[in-house]
């Protein structure tokens, strides 16, 4: 009967996490680039005390120790992108990513937004304040800033209205997406021993860069609501199963002999 309200419990919890999960994709909806999570399941085994003999079957074993749930976001989705008409705003249009350098010297992926030019006349993201890792000094007396569609950072000053190329912003894209880590502020950060390949915008499989627009997050509405009324069934199910072995343990307290 103790299992019960194991097994119970051990859902309820599944279910809370999915439930979060699910509450940080609809808060989010408005965030530009923000990429939407999916939950998944998982069995967590642990070795049976009474498996004193090798196996090759792990039902022999093992057994069901619980339940795992992990938030995967949902990188191979782009979302639409929309037109600002302002020239700092910056949209990956595709795969692809822009690096970031963070403090002590970690990178960090960013899937584009605003831009600024910080106090040093570096070329930073807006909201994060992170420079770009290509290393982009704006000019003193800039009066503008182009961004092609392959990356390339043009200039044009006060001075000379023939537009002058202070840089290069290339796109970094990695065929395993499953170990990276969503931040706020529509960050990513990646494990030490990710594979990532770095390609001009445009080549190799990477997308273009699209100046004066934002990318829109990756969350539907729908599925989301779907999402969630499934949840709450689930989590429904497994409160009954809770209240059942609490009440048949009422009953076994109750006996009398």
């Amino acid at each position: 009967m103790n299992g019960a309200f194991y097994v119970g419990a051990v859902g309820l919890q599944a279910q809370e996490r999915a439930l979060s999960v699910i509450s940080n994709n609809i808060a989010n909806i408005n965030t530009p680039a923000f990429k939407r999570s999916d939950i998944r399941f998982s069995s967590v085994l642990a070795t049976r005390a009474d498996a004193d003999v090798p196996s090759a079957s792990i039902d022999s074993g093992f057994s069901a120790a619980g339940v795992m749930a992990s938030a995967t976001p949902a990188m191979d989705v782009d979302g639409e992108l929309q037109a600002t008409g302002k020239p700092m705003d910056l949209a990956i249009r595709g795969r692809g990513f822009i690096e970031l350098m963070a403090p002590g010297g970690q990178t960090l992926l960013w899937r584009g937004g605003a831009l600024k030019v910080d106090d040093e006349g570096m070329l930073t993201a807006a909201g994060s304040g992170l420079p770009l890792k290509a290393a982009i000094s704006v000019p003193a007396d800039t009066i503008s800033i182009t961004v092609a569609g392959d990356g390339k950072v043009s200039a044009v000053n006060a001075s000379d209205a023939a537009p002058v190329e202070i840089g290069q912003i290339d796109l970094v894209t990695a065929d395993d997406m499953g170990g990276f880590e969503a931040l706020d502020g529509g960050l990513y950060r990646v494990a030490d021993d990710a594979r990532l390949r770095s390609n001009t915008a445009g080549e190799d499989g990477a997308g273009m860069l699209v100046q004066g627009s934002v990318e829109r997050s990756n969350v539907e509405m729908t599925t989301e609501m779907v999402s969630l009324m499934l949840v709450q069934r689930a989590y429904a199910a497994n409160a009954q199963i809770v209240q059942a072995a609490d009440q048949l343990m009422a009953i076994a307290n109750g006996l009398r002999r």
